[in-house]
């Protein structure tokens, strides 16, 4: 590289094109231009003719000046000038160039491989070797040479490098460093990623060793990633980590599915004083049930991604007691224990046998069931052998069931034969104390749980003796006599505990160790025990984008529960990546984040380095200002040419043609702003919005700031308008999004409004504005989307309710009532009772009519069904979201409420007139 003051030539050598001028100078001056040409006219017009131009014999200067400008444009552009910018790599001895790519550099990686490249191309430029260094832990059997090369070959291997789905290994560096014995006369740089990791400081002292050393950093609040999600409350609470407590950042999760679709996306803030961050992922069960990961929008790295195993969903269980049977009084005591036991981690579900085989069942528990009626138990024992866990309570009725039938046997829905009556340990005519729980079996799936001392059992059914019996046998009590037994049926379990679920006969429920033996056993229905009795392989791996896909080079099968319990907690790296292990019938996820504790930001380098940010470094080059330049004067020397020549036509559409150009070249980047769209499909310019939105029908919706809400609302209104297109004889266009404050509002004949958390109360000129709407005969349709959030004790109503009531507590809302069975909105296009959107069940509210019994359309609708969500599609036409639980018959519901809506905005009361009803009825008939 050559530096002539404030440039830099990348390409000196081609400077001695230069030289070639003076020559290019004489041959131009000798070739004269091509002469002018004149037409030859009649003899009779001969006399007085004469040229009105002589033709010059050599070229003229200013052209000869003009065409050597052009040459020596194009000769410094091959010489490639530069304007340096101030942060490149001082000059001197080879080049130590060490990079971070651990987890964490997945969220700029490019950008430090871009930064990497600039870096090669000034050390190729000097002809100055490289030694690339890697500080991410190597995989198995990985040999990573350290040597100095052409910066040319370490330019392919930067283009090959990934970021790895681990913690960095600086110890290995620093070794690495010390076997180079390079010169003092070095220059090392580091791009470093936020995070601190052990060996940071002797690394950084390593370097600074071989001669200068250059820290690059990227200049933002670092990675954030997930934590172990929190399930006690019965609701999936994400804990979202950052590297430390600083500025006021906003944060939003999403729940994927297997296929990548998303289900939900919530949002929070750290708080300026905050490291921690906890977002409540609320869904119904069967969507919960579907969820395969958490992702940190915004963050590509494995850290971000939280993947999701058995452990963290909601299986549905069902209770059943021997009134469902038996007819009986409702025996509450029987199943007390097993719901407050079981409802923290599952989703409790009551009802006769029927109603609850008929959903997703995953566990069905009978608290103390006698014998089982044939039919029944031909129906459970189906569900059972599909992959059901059916686990059983003993008690009176099932030893009363014993006596009556001399004993009971596998046909009696139990895995093993009972003896007749029950045994009782303890009391006045008993010998016997109450027993006590022996230590769970190596291959029981109640291995490792602690038995507290206090648990005993007063009294039990005993199994018959047999041959299998050892291997049915899950939990025994001291004296060696079974307590809970099970057997495997089909591809489910049929489990029996020898003892009652309530504290009759022990006091078992009333321990801890109750809640843990069924969240084994209900962990039991997807495959996945509470121990792992064989290594588990990998079954697939996230990348160091955070991307799920084929399992990582290198990476071993997870031991066995019992061999874990010896060697320690799985650490994340090479040999164990983060991502599933187990098979399809069982998996278990490894994260990357919740090994991530304690960590913190990286340290100051140390004194005397030079620290560079990472988006820094980039040379102007004026090659293609120059290139520019030379076509752009060879356009005005063709021009001139042609005048030279006479072909002043040419010569004027030719000039026509550069001046375009040239204007066209040099046209302001905002040219064109008077038609600019907003992100919303309307345009900013408002007389223009006006024109538009008044030339054609369309829907609108209320533009609430959260981008993802706003997506989804437009996707919804889109998929409403193509529904519409295709039905019926309305043809809207593209749906706009408003803004309250800006646009007018009168040409919509229907306004879509969802509520966010974040949306702000309403100015004094959006309230004039909604009023005079409403006035004008305007309707909107409120939507909180929040049917299945809970509710606070005392709160009135939900929270997007609440939100709602809140904005909007200056406008002029008339009261509301639920839509009666007979509205004009159940019939304006399709006979309809249920207004459906993504989800089912809610109320729909509307104008009472009785407070203005003289409206003919009511200006106000509200519901929490997501209704934009259900009409949604994205760019290849799929639906983007899931409808629970009716699934696609719901989705055509959610369509024609919006049929139905749009047609009751446009025509008003038009079909509550008698004039329709013999067509109505005749329909009802048919």
């Amino acid at each position: 590289m050559l530096s002539l003051g404030p440039l830099a030539f990348a390409i000196p050598w081609a400077l001695l094109g230069l030289l070639s001028l003076p020559i290019l100078w004489w041959l131009l001056r000798i070739i004269p231009p091509s002469p002018q040409r004149v037409s030859f006219p009649a003899i009779r017009l001969l006399e007085g003719l004469r040229p009105r131009e002589d033709t010059p014999h050599t070229t003229p200067w200013w052209l000869l000046l003009l065409r050597l400008m052009i040459a020596a444009l194009i000769i410094l552009s091959i010489a490639r000038p530069l304007i340096p910018s101030g942060t490149a790599i001082p000059e001197g001895g080879p080049i130590v160039l060490v990079i971070d790519d651990g987890w964490a550099s997945g969220r700029d990686f490019e950008a430090r491989r871009a930064r990497a490249i600039r870096i090669l191309d000034q050390a190729d430029r000097e002809s100055r070797p490289v030694a690339l260094i890697t500080t991410g832990a190597p995989r198995p059997g990985e040999v990573r040479e350290v040597e100095l090369a052409p910066a040319a070959r370490v330019k392919s291997a930067i283009g090959a490098l990934k970021p790895r789905p681990w913690p960095l290994d600086l110890e290995r560096v620093v070794a690495q460093v010390d076997r180079l014995n390079l010169p003092r006369t070095a220059t090392a740089v580091w791009i470093r990623s936020a995070e601190a990791a052990p060996g940071s400081a002797r690394l950084a002292e390593r370097l600074q060793r071989l001669g200068q050393l250059i820290v690059i950093d990227a200049v933002d609040d670092g990675p954030a990633w997930l934590g172990i999600p929190d399930t006690g409350s019965g609701t999936l609470t994400a804990e979202v980590r950052r590297l430390s407590a600083g500025i006021e950042r906003p944060v939003a999760v999403r729940a994927v599915t297997e296929d990548d679709r998303v289900l939900t996306r919530v949002t929070g803030t750290f708080a300026a004083t905050a490291d921690k961050a906890t977002l409540a992922v609320d869904l119904p069960t069967e969507l919960r049930n579907e969820v395969a990961r958490l992702e940190v929008e915004g963050e590509t790295t494995p850290a971000g991604v939280f993947l999701v195993d058995e452990r963290f969903r909601r299986r549905p269980v069902g209770l059943l007691s021997a009134r469902e049977f038996e007819g009986a009084q409702p025996l509450l005591d029987e199943l007390y224990y097993l719901d407050r036991a079981l409802a923290p981690f599952t989703e409790i579900r009551r009802g006769d046998l029927d109603t609850l085989l008929a959903r997703e069942l995953a566990v069905l528990v009978l608290a103390d069931v006698g014998a089982v009626p044939f039919g029944q138990r031909e129906k459970i024992d189906a569900w059972i052998r599909k992959g059901g866990v059916a686990m059983r309570f003993a008690g009176p009725r099932l030893a009363a069931a014993g006596l009556e039938k001399g004993g009971l046997g596998p046909e009696d829905l139990v895995p093993v034969r009972l003896r007749r009556g029950d045994r009782t340990l303890g009391g006045a005519l008993s010998w016997s104390r109450p027993a006590s729980l022996a230590p769970f079996a190596e291959d029981s799936p109640f291995h490792g749980l602690a038995i507290p001392n206090e648990v005993t059992v007063s009294r039990q059914v005993l199994a018959e003796p047999a041959i299998d019996l050892g291997e049915k046998t899950w939990a025994r009590l001291g004296d060696g006599t079974p307590i809970v037994t099970a057997e495997r049926r089909g591809s489910g379990w049929l489990v029996l505990v020898h003892t009652t679920a309530n504290a009759d006969w022990t006091d078992l429920p009333l321990a801890g160790l109750f809640v843990d033996m069924l969240r084994r056993v209900v962990t039991l229905s997807q495959g996945v025990g509470g121990t792992s009795e064989r290594p588990l392989p990998p079954l697939s791996s996230l990348d160091g984008f955070g991307r799920l896909g084929p399992v990582a080079a290198g990476a071993e099968p997870l031991p066995a529960t019992a061999d874990r319990a010896k060697i320690g907690p799985i650490a994340v790296g090479p040999r164990h990546p983060p991502g599933f292990y187990g098979d399809e019938s069982g998996r278990e996820a490894i994260n990357l984040g919740p090994s991530l504790t304690g960590l913190g930001r990286r340290a100051a380098p140390p004194g005397g380095a030079a620290v560079q940010a990472l988006d820094a470094g980039r040379d102007l080059d004026l090659q293609g200002w120059l290139l520019a330049a030379a076509l752009l004067l060879a356009v005005v020397d063709t021009v001139v040419s042609l005048a030279l020549r006479g072909l002043l036509p040419l010569a004027r559409a030719a000039a026509s043609a550069a001046i375009g150009l040239v204007l066209l070249s040099a046209a302001p980047a905002g040219y064109g702003a008077a038609h600019a769209q907003t992100p919303s499909g309307a345009p900013a310019e408002p007389e223009r919005f006006a024109l538009e939105a008044a030339n054609e029908t369309r829907l609108a919706y209320v533009i609430t700031g959260d981008n993802w809400v706003d997506g989804i609302s437009r996707d919804g209104l889109l998929g409403l308008t193509d529904t519409l297109t295709r039905r019926t004889a309305v043809e809207p266009a593209a749906p706009y999004g408003v803004e309250l404050e800006r646009d007018e509002l009168a040409f919509f004949p229907l306004l879509y409004w969802p509520v966010t958390e974040l949306q702000p109360r309403l100015s004094e000129t959006a309230v004039t504005r909604v009023n005079a709407y409403m006035r004008n005969g305007g309707v909107i349709l409120f939507d909180t989307r929040d049917r299945f959030q809970i509710v606070a004790p005392g709160a009135r109503g939900t929270p997007g309710l609440q939100r709602l009531i809140e904005i909007t507590r200056d406008l002029e809302i008339p009261p509301l009532a639920p839509i009666a069975p007979d509205h004009v909105l159940t019939r304006t296009f399709y006979l309809m009772q249920d207004f459906l959107g993504r989800y089912a069940g809610g109320t729909v509210w509307i104008e009472d009519g009785v407070s203005n019994p003289n409206s003919e359309v009511s200006p106000v609708m509200l519901g929490s069904h997501d209704w934009a969500a259900a009409w949604a599609r994205d760019s290849a036409g799929r639906f983007r979201f899931p409808v629970v639980p009716g699934g696609e018959i719901q989705r055509e519901m959610a369509f024609r409420f919006g049929v139905n809506l749009v047609m009751y905005a446009l025509t008003g009361n038009y079909k509550a007139d008698q004039v329709h009803v013999p067509s109505i009825l005749e329909r009802l008939g048919q």
